[in-house]
């Protein structure tokens, strides 16, 4: 407090009390005047309420001003002042450094841009040279990479031809599978249908029935030659598929986790698996030395007297009874009839659950009899009750016929067709179906002896397109790619013209009229054909609400 006294009258004072409040913030300048005599300074007043302190919320708060800027740009131009100078009495200025400016022809507007006009066409004209010679450069280069992909493809399709061949003779020469004897026989009707042609046309008379008679000698002998290599063929394949189901009961468990990884598990009963798969494999082994086979003959007794039953005794008595002929010298070939009744023996061992649990969830026949009759049909050729797996079932039939062997059988001594090509085309086509994922189900009811019918009798054994007649190179694809396939949407072309087909949008557009109808006329052969199916009168409906 400051105490003070204010003047009041004339003649009397009055003390006053002032009170000074001391703010806490810095006073703010806002300008003023300053005595240059006495240096006194002279500030503009002003006057501030005190803020409101706000209450504490016991969280620390920021704030951060905020102003706008107002940005303004402004050219300007300043003055520079220059001066010259000019020789004059008593004084000289040189000038050598200067320059004789003459004036030239006046340029009207109308010639400036005539004579711009004139370069921009030239420039325009070498800039199209250029853009030319880029053009045929590209289309240059185009050509000669498509020259050289016509030449690779040429070469590849020549390659596989000749791989083809190879392949086909290598079969002929050493059949193995069904479908190689198939051929050999399909070669042989050709043969044949060639020699009696040649004697028909040539011979008469009782020289015609002597060729016969030779013709007929000479079939004999090739079908039995033809009998010779499938004894050793079946032989051969009945031991690689002994080793494939005794390989896939030693396989241990396995399951993809959630990362993709696979994750093999090994149980007791695949380890007892592997362990008999690996005795059987080494019991099986031809010049092994005799030593060897005695260890291994051993551990085979020691294995199967785990168990006593009449198949171990017996097991046991042929093992000892080999033993005693080795240590006598016996020669091996003598000894091939004794190791071959160890082998069957002890595979009907391991095709025993009870010795052999893994081999319960893979044999074709289960362990109860039971099962047996819910599934099983009557062949009326070989009078013997078979699976229904082992019944072809043409879409056209409507009863259950002969079975697989008895079919195969007929044809290799009647017609000796070759089916592979049409398998071949059968297997290509539930491929590329299975991978549309929508669902298909005609493309699985439909047997080979189905598309048999529909590529020689609808298509002709030929492109739709092109009229290739090799059926290695051709495939059937859909039609019309958004609907499944079926015999009446389907289409006979090369694998090249395929690929180029299910590339299309619109064929109303890609295809003329005419091809388009000579089509559609094959698609209802076709459904004619197959509408005496009773399994395919579905889709039959099926397909004709989707066409509406």
């Amino acid at each position: 407090c400051l105490g003070t006294s204010i003047l009041t009258d004339s003649d009397s004072f009055q003390d006053v009390v002032v009170k000074i409040e001391r703010p806490t913030y810095h006073k703010p300048f806002l300008g003023g005047f300053k005595n240059k005599i006495t240096g006194v300074e002279f500030h503009n007043a002003g006057s501030q309420t005190t803020p409101k302190t706000r209450p504490d919320k016991g969280i620390q708060l920021f704030c951060r001003e905020t102003q706008t800027v107002f940005e303004k740009n402004k050219p300007q131009q300043t003055k520079n002042t220059t001066s010259t100078q000019m020789t004059k009495i008593g004084l000289y200025v040189s000038n050598m450094t200067d320059k004789l400016v003459s004036p030239g022809k006046y340029l009207t507007a109308e010639e400036y841009h005539k004579r711009r006009l004139e370069a921009v066409i030239v420039l325009q004209t070498y800039f199209r040279r250029w853009h030319a010679i880029n053009v045929v450069q590209n289309l240059r280069e185009e050509k000669r990479l498509r020259l050289a992909w016509e030449a690779q493809e040429e070469l590849r399709r020549k390659k596989e031809k000749e791989e083809k061949l190879r392949r086909e003779h290598e079969r002929r020469l050493n059949p193995k599978t069904k479908e190689d004897f198939e051929l050999l026989y399909h070669a042989l009707e050709l043969w044949k249908q060639e020699e009696t042609e040649r004697i028909n046309r040539t011979l008469t008379g009782a020289e015609r029935k002597a060729a016969f008679c030779g013709l007929l000698e000479q079939e004999a002998q090739l079908i039995a030659s033809i009998g010779r290599h499938k004894l050793n063929a079946d032989e051969e394949n009945q031991q690689k598929a002994t080793l494939r189901f005794l390989a896939k009961c030693a396989q241990p468990k396995r399951w993809k986790a959630y990362d993709g990884k696979i994750t093999e598990m090994d149980t007791q009963y695949t380890l007892r698996a592997r362990e008999l798969f690996e005795i059987y494999r080494s019991i099986s082994m031809n010049d092994i030395p005799k030593d060897e086979r005695i260890d291994v003959l051993l551990t085979l007794r020691h294995t199967v007297k785990e168990h006593e039953c009449k198949l171990t005794w017996e097991i046991v008595e042929l093992i000892d009874r080999e033993v005693d002929l080795m240590s006598r010298e016996v020669k091996e070939c003598n000894l091939e009839g004794l190791r071959k009744r160890i082998c069957t023996l002890f595979l009907q061992y391991i095709k025993t659950p009870k010795f052999n649990a893994e081999v319960a969830r893979i044999l074709k026949v289960p362990p109860d009899p039971l099962k047996l009759y819910k599934n099983v049909n009557f062949c009326r050729s070989c009078e013997n009750y078979l699976p229904s797996t082992e019944f072809p079932v043409p879409a056209n039939s409507r009863t259950i016929g002969r079975c697989r062997l008895c079919c195969r059988l007929d044809n290799e001594a009647r017609r000796r067709e070759a089916f592979l090509k049409h398998k071949l085309i059968l297997e290509n086509l539930r491929k590329s179906e299975a991978d549309y994922q929508d669902d298909a189900k005609i493309v699985f009811l439909v047997q080979h002896q189905d598309l048999q019918y529909m590529i020689e009798n609808i298509w002709g054994c030929q492109s739709a397109l092109s009229a290739c007649s090799d059926l290695y190179e051709l495939v059937m694809v859909r039609w019309d790619k958004q609907r499944e396939w079926s015999p009446w949407n389907t289409i006979l072309l090369t694998k090249d013209e395929a690929d180029a087909h299910l590339r299309l949008c619109n064929l109303q557009e890609a295809y003329e009229a005419a091809f388009i109808h000579r089509i559609k006329h094959k698609h209802i052969r076709a459904k004619s054909y197959f509408a005496q199916i009773p399994a395919m009168a579905s889709f039959l409906h099926r397909s004709d609400n989707q066409a509406n």
